[in-house]
């Protein structure tokens, strides 16, 4: 018998709100009433000018983490969860054709959707990598900036996403998320779907190996849940 694994379930939500963008709806994630905490919403409108359509869409990021991450022409950039493509798009366009971007994600459903927005949006700079954010399916030191948009949060083990991305991170490197904190710790503060703290974010980057460790609080996202930036330096 195969054990569970607890994201397995959100893998099967993601999939499903892929299929919502895919048929031309919206995808509504989890959001409590009036915090207005995801969505392209986000982004700087001048961004989104070319981006299909689609990947707008299936936006569902808690920020922008391309206001959090200098991404510049020929670096390699990796965007954990990269979902239906949005975050790939603006970096291939700040990368250029001498930089590379990978993103990864667990869903079948988000890499096709990702895809076909990639291709609709002319990048060729783009590799989608299936498998989760515990293990990154990249060699060591392989990457410039690590991205993500509102998913360790998801993780049930956010130390081991965090080891993950400074291990494939060069020395220097950049991590620039945006992601949910709380301010609310329990017993089972690392399970999938429950954020850190700001201090335990703090801890763990520190943990993973990170310097110049920094949590900032953005907005809210709920009674006791908040949009927050994330970065640190390999």
């Amino acid at each position: 018998m195969t054990a569970h694994d607890p994201r397995d379930a959100t893998v099967a939500r993601y999939s499903g709100l892929a299929r919502i963008a895919v048929d031309g709806g919206t995808p509504i994630d989890a959001c409590d009433p009036g915090t207005d905490c995801y969505g392209a919403d986000r982004y700087d409108p001048d961004t989104l000018a070319d981006v299909p359509d689609a990947a707008r869409r299936a936006g569902l990021g808690c920020g922008n983490p391309h206001a959090v991450a200098a991404i510049g022409p020929g670096d390699t950039v990796l965007d954990l969860g990269s979902g239906g493509g949005l975050d790939l798009i603006l970096s291939a366009r700040r990368t250029g054709p001498t930089g590379q971007v990978y993103g990864l994600d667990a869903s079948p459903d988000m890499r096709a959707l990702a895809e076909t927005n990639l291709a609709e949006a002319g990048v060729a700079n783009a590799t989608l990598l299936a498998g989760h954010i515990e293990a990154i399916p990249l060699p060591d030191h392989s990457v410039d900036v690590v991205i993500s948009n509102c998913v360790v949060n998801l993780s049930p083990d956010k130390a081991a996403v965090l080891a993950e991305a400074h291990r494939v991170l060069r020395p220097g490197g950049r991590l620039g998320l945006t992601d949910l904190v709380t301010d609310a710790p329990t017993s089972g503060v690392d399970r999938a779907g429950r954020p850190l703290t700001v201090d335990d974010y703090r801890a763990a980057l520190r943990a993973a190996g990170f310097a110049h460790a920094e949590v900032v609080v953005t907005h809210p996202a709920g009674d006791d849940t908040h949009s927050a930036v994330v970065r640190a330096t390999a």
